[in-house]
């Protein structure tokens, strides 16, 4: 059984920087695809960013573009999100997914495996 365990959560002021990471118990063609979400209270599950383990495709929610970074450490089979100039806007439970090749990278429904999350608070 796949199990994703995120870490690099808390409480950070506006303007600064968290590195999320998502450690994966294997690598395989039922991992292929990582990515991360985020949930606010209230609020639609929203997609972040996407990543294959090889970094060869990317993608990044809008709204996230230009401030967040994946980057890939492939003997801790571990995928990390640099997240810098934080917005208050950017708090909610941040969540790792995991799946096979099949599916829209972008929709939460596609994805099979989840870890429990980490919370990320940005203070203003």
């Amino acid at each position: 059984q796949v199990q994703l365990v995120e870490s690099g959560g808390g409480l950070v002021q506006a303007g600064g920087s968290l590195r999320l990471s998502c450690a994966a118990s294997e690598r395989t063609f039922r991992t292929a695809h990582m990515a991360w979400f985020r949930q606010a209270p209230g609020k639609e599950r929203e997609f972040v960013a996407f990543t294959t383990w090889t970094g060869g495709t990317t993608s990044y929610a809008d709204s996230v573009k230009g401030r967040f970074t994946f980057s890939i450490d492939n003997a801790k089979n571990t995928v990390y999100l640099q997240m810098n100039s934080l917005k208050p806007e950017d708090t909610a439970a941040y969540l790792c997914a995991a799946k096979a090749y099949s599916g829209a990278y972008y929709l939460n429904s596609s994805y099979t495996y989840w870890g429990q999350g980490t919370q990320v608070t940005v203070s203003s």
